[in-house]
């Protein structure tokens, strides 16, 4: 069972620096900082956006139109930093594992 928390918290961090890795590159890409026609920027772009779209996707439903800005990564964070917390918190008392 300690594996499998162990697993779901790096999951989960994993996942974080990723959320944060596609809104920078969005930045960048609506900066024109990075060159999009450069195939590993492209790849990467691509990369990212598959890994991180299904999660924001409804996240984007949900939230009103906020004239262009999108703040629905940082919901996604808060969201992840919850379930961390929750994790810490209530599930892993429940089963005796210490903490991460």
């Amino acid at each position: 069972m300690i594996a499998v928390f162990y697993t779901l918290h790096a999951a989960i961090n994993i996942y974080w620096y990723i959320v944060i890795g596609a809104a920078i590159f969005s930045w960048l890409y609506a900066f024109n900082v990075v060159n999009s026609r450069n195939q590993l920027v492209d790849s990467i772009g691509n990369m990212l956006y598959r890994l991180t779209e299904p999660a924001l996707r409804p996240i984007r439903r949900v939230l009103p139109d906020l004239g262009g800005i999108d703040i629905s990564p940082i919901i996604l964070l808060l969201a992840l930093t919850f379930i961390s917390v929750f994790l810490d918190t209530t599930v892993q008392p429940m089963f005796g594992i210490g903490s991460m």
